[in-house]
């Protein structure tokens, strides 16, 4: 394995640099009304690599992406998905959480499922199978998958486009539409696309800085 030299950037340069990238993040914003325009060739190929440099214990780098673009099988997500959905607002949410999200434009129909001209299903590989078929160890695999989906929405912020990060509960129907192995989890799905025309997005208020940090 060779390894690779950092070049220490200037003081100017960092500076530049995340002053520039926290511009731009404070721009993103989630949409669920999407355009059916297609992608350009390579764009969503390239958001998952960008996803998969991140950091992972041991190197083991326990993800797998799944892209989908075929529109019978966005449907297929999408029924399945909005079955799951009614459960959940018809009985499974608590009172408290039905009152925490009264005030977002959400409900179990989920037409961006089908809209947007890309998703990207993300699983987390609990264990690894090898060659000969042992199982074998992954190591912080939730914080390993955490990093990679975060990375993920920053680049699909970066790219200019837009995404909903939707994690219908339970999500088994995923691995039984697109064929994974039971060692995989979907823990994510991320609409991909132009937001449609006529779109807007809420001016959010976020905590402060002194509430979400502390420094000693």
């Amino acid at each position: 394995m060779s390894n690779l030299q950092y070049i220490r950037p200037g003081e100017t340069e960092i500076q530049a640099k995340i002053s520039d990238f926290l511009s731009l993040m404070r721009t993103r914003r989630t949409v669920r009304t999407f355009s059916r325009d297609p992608l350009p060739d390579g764009v969503v190929e390239n958001l998952v690599r960008t996803a998969a440099t991140a950091p992972s214990g041991a190197n083991k780098q326990p993800w797998h992406f799944v892209i989908v673009r075929d529109a019978k099988v966005k449907k297929y997500i999408r029924q399945a998905a909005e079955l799951e959905e009614a459960r959940n607002y018809s009985g499974r949410f608590s009172e408290e959480m039905l009152s925490d999200i009264a005030h977002l434009p959400v409900d179990a129909c989920k037409p961006y499922l089908e809209d947007a001209p890309a998703l990207i299903v993300v699983f987390k590989e609990s264990y690894r199978v090898d060659d000969q078929g042992l199982r074998r160890k992954n190591y912080y695999v939730n914080e390993s998958v955490g990093l990679a989906a975060g990375i993920l929405i920053a680049a699909i912020h970066q790219a200019g486009l837009v995404t909903v990060t939707h994690t219908p509960s339970p999500m088994k129907f995923l691995n039984d539409i697109l064929q994974r192995p039971s060692n995989e989890t979907p823990i994510l799905l991320m609409p991909v696309g132009y937001p449609a025309d006529g779109t807007t997005i809420p001016e959010l208020t976020r905590k402060t800085f002194d509430e979400i940090c502390t420094i000693f």
